[in-house]
C-alpha cells in the first residue's frame, strides 16, 4: 500500500472542516490512505506566537467572509457557528481512543464531529454533546466518556500534538504527503499535483 496521507486538523478550523470534507476523495484517487491527526491549535498557537484569526484586527473580519466563500467554492455546506471559537480537547480525545480501537469508526466519527459543529450548531466542546455525537455513529457513551477522562489518552493528545510541532505543524488543515508539507485547503490544487507527479 502506498504510504499514507497525513492530515493534521483542529475541530474549531474552518478550513480543516472544508479539508475533511475532501482528503480522502482526493487521497483515493491516488490510491493513498489518509492519517487523521487532531490537534491542538491553542498549544500550537503557543508554540507560533500566533492567535485565532477572528481576533487579529481586519484579518478576522476577513476571515470570516473568506469562510463561507471558500465552502461555496469547494461546493461544501456550511454554516459558522454561533460560538467561535472553542476548545477541542473532548473531540480530540475521542477521535485518538477510536483510532486505536477502530481506525474506520475514528474517522466517520471526526466527520460527524466536524459536521456538527460547522452545520448544525452544536457545541462539541461540552464533552456531553462531543459524547453524544460520536454515540450517534455507534459509539459506547459510556466508554467514550471515560475515555475522555483517561490519563493514557490525555497523554496520548498531549504526545500528538507535539509530534505534530515537531513536524512543522502549525495551522489546520496541514497535509503531509512523502514529507512535503501543504498548509491549507487552498493548497489542495498543490497537493493534486504532487501527487500525480511524484513532486515538481
Amino acid at each position: 500500500m502506498s504510504a499514507a496521507i497525513d492530515f493534521y486538523f483542529d475541530f474549531s478550523s474552518p478550513y480543516g472542516f472544508l479539508a475533511s470534507q475532501k482528503i480522502e476523495a482526493l487521497a483515493a484517487r491516488f490510491g493513498r490512505p489518509v492519517d487523521w491527526h487532531p490537534v491542538l491549535l491553542g498549544v500550537i498557537f503557543k508554540e507560533t506566537g500566533a492567535m485565532p484569526l477572528p481576533m487579529i484586527p481586519l484579518k478576522g473580519e476577513y476571515s470570516k467572509r473568506d469562510f463561507a466563500r471558500s465552502a461555496r467554492f469547494h461546493g461544501v455546506a456550511f454554516r459558522m457557528p454561533s460560538k467561535f471559537p472553542i476548545a477541542t480537547i473532548a473531540a480530540a480525545r475521542i477521535v485518538l481512543w477510536l483510532k486505536r480501537r477502530d481506525p474506520a469508526l475514528a474517522v466517520r466519527v471526526a466527520k460527524a464531529l466536524y459536521r456538527a459543529y460547522f452545520l448544525a450548531d452544536v457545541d462539541i466542546s461540552e464533552p456531553e454533546q462531543a459524547i453524544a455525537v460520536a454515540a450517534e455513529e455507534g459509539v459506547d457513551a459510556n466508554e467514550a466518556r471515560a475515555a475522555i477522562a483517561a490519563h493514557e489518552v490525555k497523554e496520548r493528545l498531549k504526545s500528538e500534538v507535539e509530534q505534530a510541532i515537531a513536524r512543522g505543524v502549525f495551522g489546520s488543515p496541514y497535509i503531509i504527503v512523502d514529507g512535503e508539507p501543504f498548509w491549507g485547503v487552498d493548497r489542495f490544487d498543490q497537493i493534486e499535483r504532487w501527487l500525480a507527479a511524484g513532486g515538481f
